[in-house]
């Protein structure tokens, strides 16, 4: 947006960039009478599909405030709580979280456990992939971008509730809804 003041928003600057172009000859001196179009602006999504395009960020809005209705209006039994709403919960508790993938680590000393972070629009969740669910689970491990997760939260009261993680049980690859 740092050209906004100049010429508009994006979909504007793009028209306008691309109407420079250099007349073929035998164009050049045809005389032109129309006005100039003046495009609308893109919706919220496809601003922050450009951004992520752009810069794989942004700083309109996190993707999944974009889909978090569309999320809520799944199945009935898959509330999908958000960072910020699982930082208070008490230990044990079962519970779905979903996130864009930020990072995915596998130690060479964690005897293939797979700590996987997760990003909504409020915060990250620690998610932690035991083996045997890796296994179980390897391409959405391993190729989502967009990730599900049911499994058994975890906080430690004794640091003051600051260590927190998801046990994941299962996965699912939700990187369609990303489009």
């Amino acid at each position: 947006d740092a050209l906004v003041s100049l010429s508009g928003h994006r979909r504007q600057q793009v028209w306008e960039a691309a109407a420079l172009h250099v007349a073929p000859a035998l164009l050049r001196q045809a005389p032109v009478h129309e006005s100039p179009l003046a495009l609308q602006a893109a919706p919220l999504g496809e601003e922050v599909v450009f951004d992520y395009a752009a810069t794989g960020l942004s700083l309109r809005a996190h993707p999944l405030y974009l889909l978090r209705e569309q999320l809520s209006k799944m199945k009935q039994q898959r509330v999908f709580l958000r960072s910020s709403d699982l930082a208070g919960l008490p230990s044990g508790r079962w519970v779905r979280a979903c996130g864009l993938v930020t990072a995915r680590q596998r130690p060479q000393t964690a005897k293939g456990v797979v700590f996987v972070t997760l990003e909504d629009e409020t915060g990250s969740v620690n998610v932690i992939v035991w083996a045997k669910v890796k296994e179980r689970f390897r391409d959405v491990v391993y190729q989502s971008r967009l990730m599900a997760v049911v499994g058994q939260w975890q906080r430690d009261d004794e640091s003051g509730g600051q260590v927190r993680h998801l046990i994941a049980h299962q996965l699912e690859d939700f990187t369609p809804l990303l489009g």
